[in-house]
């Protein structure tokens, strides 16, 4: 069983030779465990979610991943304090990526709001992401059947909102539209 010291940062270094059987992430050098088996809810989503990104980018050069897939955000390799596992990652850069998963920011990121990682989505992961660069930030509500889609302009995030009724284009994929209604279906 892992143990920490509140008073420590950890690095992504430390976080790799954890062998636990858990999923971490680390937010500024802390350690977070992640929740145990996500709803059918959320990971329906997650499916379809990824299903539609995987038709859309065969045969391009960007590719998507789905949870657990480690990003190091600020690209600084072993020594890194940021280590998440987002829902779904878009990487077009591909020299970010490596066997342990991507090291610097994706091009894009989404995340399946449950209740226990909520908070931590739309505040921490909302700052970290803005900050290291990521392009384009989804939060996936499965309760409001809502998606609020956050592009990155000049540094900071504008906020675009959608229902379950709509289509999404995903502004850093040319020509990617993402239909709602058949990631929210039950």
């Amino acid at each position: 069983m892992q143990t920490f010291n509140e008073e420590k940062r950890y690095t992504y270094a430390d976080y790799y030779a954890w062998d636990d059987g858990k999923r971490w992430e680390l937010i500024d050098g802390i350690a977070y465990a992640m929740s145990p088996a996500p709803t059918m809810s959320h990971q329906g989503i997650l499916v379809e979610l990824g299903r539609q990104f995987s038709n859309f980018l065969k045969g391009k050069p960007c590719k998507v991943f789905i949870a657990p897939f480690d990003v190091r955000l600020n690209g600084l390799g072993d020594d890194d304090y940021d280590v998440v596992q987002p829902d779904v990652v878009v990487v077009c850069d591909r020299s970010k990526l490596d066997e342990k998963g991507c090291n610097g920011a994706p091009d894009m990121v989404a995340e399946i709001l449950s209740p226990s990682t909520a908070r931590k989505d739309m505040v921490q992961k909302f700052k970290k992401y803005q900050r290291a660069g990521v392009r384009e930030y989804w939060i996936v509500d499965p309760d409001t059947k809502t998606v609020i889609v956050h592009i990155l302009e000049n540094g900071s995030y504008i906020t675009h909102p959608y229902s379950d009724a709509d289509t999404a284009p995903v502004h850093v994929l040319e020509g990617c539209v993402i239909d709602l209604k058949d990631v929210f279906a039950d």
